[in-house]
């Protein structure tokens, strides 16, 4: 028990450690863990997975740990992939010998809360000594079992998909307002996030940069230049998830998270997917999700007076 103990007293240490490093010892940090909470009220993705604040982590005693350990970390809540030159005959024996012996346990069902549909747009601010200031901007979507998730992922990568992202070419190239700006979906098994986040460029005022983002994203609505937009997206997506699967360790991976979604044959379909997604399924994604009523933002401001 004593070494137990030492064990996880230096774990405590080095998690304390990826915490500071991580979200408090770098500029914008702790951006994430002042915008979920904003965005979620109730669902526990309103914390990370290390911790909402240090005290959690310093706090935690060691029968909590072991509690979570044991209704969770259990063969018969596990997934193994094995991919690469191996038969089934083969896979079966190694993983009876290396995992069979470990019992089935009691494992805890997840029940987490909805979170509430959000009705009305929140906005924080915030400042810190940082090179500039920043926009953080977020809005509810489905989960990624959701009809409209590949809907929403190309209609982040026609807003930020490289250089030729509209946002980059718009507001980085032309106008000038940011230095850096990107956009995604959190692709979580609950309700998640499309986040938009960036950087402003020197003496731009953050409400006008607030604006120009919008008028981007009202931008997927007209037709004209979508449907060539969307066609480039969709190559590099196909070409990017053929390529990945090259690898065995990749294909993996990916066949782990379709058997945790309920079917390891998605990894088929997903390119068929992405292809079927029309110029009015992006203007509908658009019209539904980008809503002020269903966003909330965090204006992170420079003190620095040099900014």
């Amino acid at each position: 028990m004593f070494w137990l103990l030492l064990l996880i007293t230096f774990c405590g240490f080095k998690v304390i450690e990826e915490y500071n490093q991580r979200y408090i010892n770098q500029p914008y940090g702790d951006a994430l863990l002042k915008l979920r909470p904003l965005a979620y009220k109730v669902h526990p993705y309103r914390w990370p997975t290390i911790g909402l604040d240090i005290k959690h982590i310093e706090k935690t005693e060691l029968e909590q740990i072991k509690k979570f350990f044991f209704s969770h970390y259990a063969p018969n809540n596990a997934i193994l992939t094995l991919t690469g030159n191996i038969t089934f005959e083969t896979a079966c024996k190694y993983a009876n010998k290396w995992f069979g012996p470990i019992e089935k346990r009691f494992i805890q069902s997840r029940k987490l809360p909805a979170e509430p549909i959000q009705d009305e747009k929140r906005i924080l601010i915030i400042e810190k000594d940082v090179p500039s200031d920043a926009i953080y901007k977020v809005w509810h979507t489905g989960s990624v079992k959701s009809m409209d998730f590949h809907t929403l992922d190309l209609l982040t990568d026609l807003l930020a998909g490289g250089e030729s992202g509209r946002l980059n070419r718009k507001l980085v190239r032309e106008m000038k307002l940011f230095s850096e700006i990107n956009a995604y979906t959190t692709s979580e098994l609950d309700p998640g996030l499309i986040i938009i986040h960036g950087k402003l460029m020197k003496g731009i005022d953050i409400q006008y940069a607030d604006e120009a983002i919008s008028k981007v994203i009202v931008s997927l609505e007209n037709k004209d230049g979508i449907k060539d937009e969307m066609e480039k997206v969709k190559n590099k997506f196909e070409s990017s998830s053929v390529f990945s699967n090259t690898s065995i360790l990749n294909k993996a991976m990916s066949l782990s998270f379709y058997e945790l979604l309920g079917n390891p044959d998605l990894i088929n379909r997903e390119i068929d997917a992405y292809r079927k997604v029309d110029q009015e399924m992006v203007i509908e994604a658009t019209r539904k999700y980008f809503v002020p009523s269903n966003c909330s933002t965090l204006y992170y401001k420079s003190t620095r007076k040099d900014k």
